[in-house]
């Protein structure tokens, strides 16, 4: 009963102390709008620590955050193998390959409005297809190495970013398009001074939805076939054997560079639109 009540009166202090925070005279600076974030999070850690002793929950069941953290110290080396083949060699160069082609698509099809028609209405559905369906197929197709992890990620990746572009390139008004045709601007000067830029809101939507999507795209896929190292496999192995602390350090790992991949993106995004509107202030 100990730890149940300094779960709640912790809860409590750290809601009021984020409430004062988040409303208080300094809620706009960026010291609390990091503080906020950060104090939410250690709370839930110390909140979940409190309760799993508290009612004894079995760690077959869900295992406290001081056992995955020692696990986590003690299997760094293997947690990096298998941050390394799910996502560096899976993950991103799918996410290269399936977002650069769907860019380079998107252009391509730019001036057919004939393949707009056809193809996006066909992307769409391919992008509804249960990602547990297509991934033992390409398994199967490219091997049971980060290849076919790597193409489960295109597959997943090519038509949202597809779809962003081709909207985003599409952004701009008559207004702008009559006062380039004044300039006798070629297709190409229109595309590169004008529509490109206007489209980057847009293009990087897709950017940032593709960061999420191709890390499960490429933990998913290691479920269906992987060698012996991975993300998806550690996960599916150590559930086998009910080593639980194991599958939450590779949730955490997951979780950290799904967090900085997207991080990175947004940080790229706010240097190349920092003239849009949701950059600016």
């Amino acid at each position: 009963m100990i730890w149940i009540a300094f779960a709640i009166v912790f809860w409590a202090a750290t809601w009021g102390l984020n409430s004062w925070i988040a409303n208080g005279p300094f809620a706009a600076t960026r010291a609390a709008r990091l503080a906020v974030p950060v104090i939410f999070g250690v709370t839930i850690i110390v909140v979940w620590e409190a309760l799993v002793r508290g009612l004894a929950v079995p760690s077959v069941i869900l295992p406290p955050p001081s056992a995955i953290a020692a696990k986590f110290a003690t299997s760094i080396p293997t947690l990096w193998e298998d941050f390394v083949q799910t996502f560096v060699k899976g993950a991103l160069s799918g996410y290269l390959i399936g977002c650069g082609s769907a860019f380079v698509t998107a252009v391509l099809i730019d001036r057919s409005p004939f393949l707009q028609r056809g193809l996006l209405p066909v992307g769409n559905f391919i992008a509804a297809l249960p990602i547990i369906g297509t991934a033992p197929i390409l398994v199967m197709w490219f091997g049971f190495d980060w290849h076919s992890k790597a193409a489960v990620v295109v597959v997943m990746v090519f038509f949202p970013m597809l779809v962003n572009t081709v909207q985003g390139l599409a952004a701009t008004d008559a207004m702008q398009r009559d006062l380039m045709h004044t300039y006798s601007a070629s297709y190409w000067q229109r595309l590169l001074k004008l529509r490109l830029p206007a489209a980057m809101p847009a293009i990087f939507n897709g950017l940032k939805i593709a960061t999420t999507l191709a890390l499960i795209g490429a933990i998913v896929a290691e479920f269906f076939g992987s060698p012996i190292k991975g993300m998806g496999f550690r996960i599916s192995t150590e559930v086998g054997r009910l080593g639980l602390d194991m599958v939450w350090a590779e949730i955490t790992v997951a979780a950290l560079a799904g967090s900085a991949f997207y991080g990175i993106v947004a940080t790229i995004e706010k240097g190349v639109t920092f003239w849009h509107p949701s950059q600016r202030g």
